[in-house]
């Protein structure tokens, strides 16, 4: 039989991870449709606070493509006034356009500069916001949420996706103004003249057959580019969180060689993709070329022969060379535009997932309690029809310490997530001194209950700011007597700035048992009715358990508490010990009774000495 801990006595995690990836967020890495209108209908949402703004972004864009579209006319009136001047003997013509022409380039600089500036706050009001929102969210969604979500497809979420949508906007005033400039340099050619802009316009047959053909080919190029980034940092993160692992077991030159391939995947399609973009531009110089020749070749053709100024062939060549870059841009953006209905599905879809627990819109506020817990017939599942709690009732008095045992599944984590309502029961109901935790605000519930978890998780900042985590105005006394109940104390003033000491990322410079205390520290901050320790003391050494131990006793004193643990000392100091199993009580009782009882506690007590794995917890006491 296996030991104390592999039965579940340290077992723990029922509830994390379990219910597969149901409900998780999609792929990465795909397109949709170009054009989705309830992703455009939500956007705009976020774009009304600043609709003065983006109004005044698309006026002074039209009057930064309009000067665009006028200028080659205004190069064609200079022209003819410098033909017409010599013979008039009148220059008055030519410094009113050239002032013009000077006047034409000051608005568009300015009116380029406004349309800049305001579009990018626009675009960044948005970012900024839909960030937020996106963040509040994710605090407020359940724990079942992130038990089928990994953290990696949620931080692309808020970043990725969000950079992608925020994009949107740009695309569309750019799009317009692509499309405004084409229609504005059509009309100039056709006002020009008629007959040379059909010959001109013969070669954009070909431009839009080679730009669709490009697009489709491009299409699965820069798709290689973003799923062989993706590999390289999902490589790299992996080797870099478990560094230590790999250098213990000497993996440096296997996990070089497996990155050096997955680098050279992303060098690869960064070079095909390259060379691919590369191939655009001297194909689109090319029609232009060819384009600009027909104009030379029947533009002089008209003008030899007297039909056409010289000024109407310099100005079409100028409104050729413009010709071309709206096309090429509207043709390069069809696939952002793609990525960005993409990505603004992905982040509705994450606003939109439900909060599974909720306030119900009549809760109550928990009163101060004593700490009486009832559990009524509680059931749960993480997956339909596969329950992993089944009915279990207990009556639990206020200031009592009871331990849950049991093999691994049994249900021991699970019940106490339950508690701490990180779930709602699927049946039965858990009360507090009467109160159904459902009826009851989520926020007056967690005031009065605290929980160590077997992973210790520290946040950025100090030792003090971590015990004081949701108590940031506690004073350095208050917060010095959380740390001497538990037994850190000592530790923390040996640091080099004591409780002003900074924590590394995830406190990796402290000990596990270290960080383990401030866990301890932070919960008793708070003074809960109702504590909950889950694996609290899996992870620390023989001596700061002994410090936990001698703290346990005060910390227990008054409160009601759950502890889920292997270390027999922790669960012989219990008032109560409930064995479960599969989901249900299988016994329930003292230490001493149930040894006498020889059930199921007395075999996994026995099972754990004949692994001989409690001859350490008996000697240390």
């Amino acid at each position: 039989m296996m030991g104390w801990h592999g039965h579940g006595f340290g077992g723990g995690g029922g509830w994390r991870g379990m219910g597969g990836r149901m409900g998780a967020l999609d792929e990465e890495g795909e397109l949709g449709a170009f054009y989705n209108h309830r992703v455009v209908s939500r956007l705009i949402t976020y774009i009304m606070p600043h609709k003065g703004l983006a109004i005044l972004s698309l006026l002074t864009m039209l009057i930064t493509t309009a000067t665009i579209v006028v200028q080659p006319w205004i190069i064609k009136l200079s022209i003819d006034e410098l033909v017409d001047a010599p013979s008039r003997g009148d220059v008055g013509a030519l410094a009113f356009v050239m002032g013009l022409f000077v006047a034409n380039i000051c608005v568009r600089f300015v009116a380029n500069y406004m349309y800049q500036t305001t579009l990018a706050r626009v675009s960044q009001g948005v970012l900024y916001t839909l960030r937020s929102r996106i963040f509040a969210h994710l605090q407020r969604l359940s724990t079942s949420f992130y038990d089928k979500n990994e953290v990696g497809r949620i931080m692309s979420r808020g970043q990725n996706d969000v950079n992608q949508l925020q994009e949107f906007l740009n695309l569309v005033i750019s799009s317009l103004a692509d499309m405004l400039s084409l229609f504005g340099i059509i009309l100039a050619m056709f006002l020009l003249d008629v007959q040379l802009a059909l010959i001109t316009l013969t070669v954009v047959p070909v431009l839009i057959g080679i730009m669709v053909v490009w697009q489709r080919i491009a299409w699965g190029t820069f798709m290689r580019v973003r799923q062989a980034i993706a590999i390289v940092n999902a490589n790299l993160q992996e080797n870099i969180s478990g560094v230590r692992v790999v250098q213990a077991l000497n993996r440096e030159e296997t996990n070089m060689r497996r990155f050096d391939q997955v680098n050279n995947g992303h060098l690869d399609a960064n070079l095909h993709a390259s060379r691919l973009s590369a191939a655009l531009m001297p194909t689109v110089e090319i029609l232009t070329a060819v384009a600009i020749g027909l104009v030379v070749v029947f533009g002089g053709s008209m003008a030899i022969n007297g039909t056409m100024e010289v000024s109407v062939i310099v100005a079409f060549a100028l409104y050729v060379q413009r010709f071309f870059d709206p096309i090429r841009n509207l043709t390069m953006q069809y696939t952002q535009f793609q990525r960005a209905m993409t990505s603004g599905v992905r982040i509705f879809a994450l606003l939109d997932t439900p909060v599974e627990v909720a306030d119900k819109k009549d809760a109550v506020e928990l009163p101060p309690v004593r700490g009486d817990v009832a559990l009524d017939d509680v059931r749960f599942h993480y997956v339909p029809d596969v329950e992993v709690v089944r009915g279990v009732s207990l009556d639990v008095k206020a200031g009592e310490t009871v331990a849950l045992v049991g093999e691994t599944g049994a249900g021991k984590t699970t019940l106490v997530a339950l508690l701490n309502r990180f779930y709602d029961v699927t049946g039965g109901r858990i009360t507090i001194d009467g109160y159904d935790l459902r009826d009851v605000t989520q926020d007056s519930l967690a005031r009065q209950t605290a929980m160590v978890l077997q992973e210790p998780f520290l946040f950025s900042g100090s030792i003090r700011d971590n015990i004081a985590y949701n108590h940031a105005e506690a004073p350095l006394e208050t917060v010095e007597e959380a740390a001497r109940a538990v037994g850190a104390h000592e530790f923390i003033m040996k640091l080099p700035e004591g409780y002003d000491t900074p924590v590394s990322e995830r406190g990796q410079s402290l000990s596990v048992g270290q960080r383990q205390l401030i866990s301890f520290a932070r919960a008793l901050l708070a003074d809960p009715r109702i504590l909950v320790l889950d694996e609290a003391t899996a992870n620390i050494d023989s001596y700061s358990e002994s410090l936990i131990q001698q703290a346990l006793t005060e910390v227990f004193k008054d409160r009601t508490s759950f502890v889920i643990a292997h270390r027999l000392s922790t669960i012989r100091n219990a008032d109560r010990i409930v064995v479960l199993g599969h989901g249900q009580v299988l016994e329930q009782g003292t230490h001493d009774s149930l040894m006498s009882a020889g059930g199921a506690y007395a075999n996994l007590y026995n099972a754990y000495f004949a692994a001989g794995a409690g001859v350490r917890e008996e000697a240390g006491g």
